[in-house]
């Protein structure tokens, strides 16, 4: 993915708080290479474009 410069950066809190779901599961999709994120020190930030990929994938792949 193209990040362009600029773009919002979530953390995985508001990330799983966005998509209703854990920071855990959160974790599991990073690591599992299906949600692009970027590690910052010890923690991951996601941008707010990966996230709504990531929802729009998952929409077309149950609908």
């Amino acid at each position: 993915m193209d990040m362009a410069s600029g773009s919002s950066f979530l953390t995985v809190a508001e990330v799983a708080a966005q998509m209703r779901v854990s920071k855990m599961t959160v974790y599991r999709l990073v690591h599992a290479g299906e949600l692009e994120a970027v590690r910052v020190g010890r923690s991951f930030r996601v941008p707010e474009a990966a996230v709504e990929q990531y929802l729009s994938r998952s929409f077309f792949e149950a609908g």
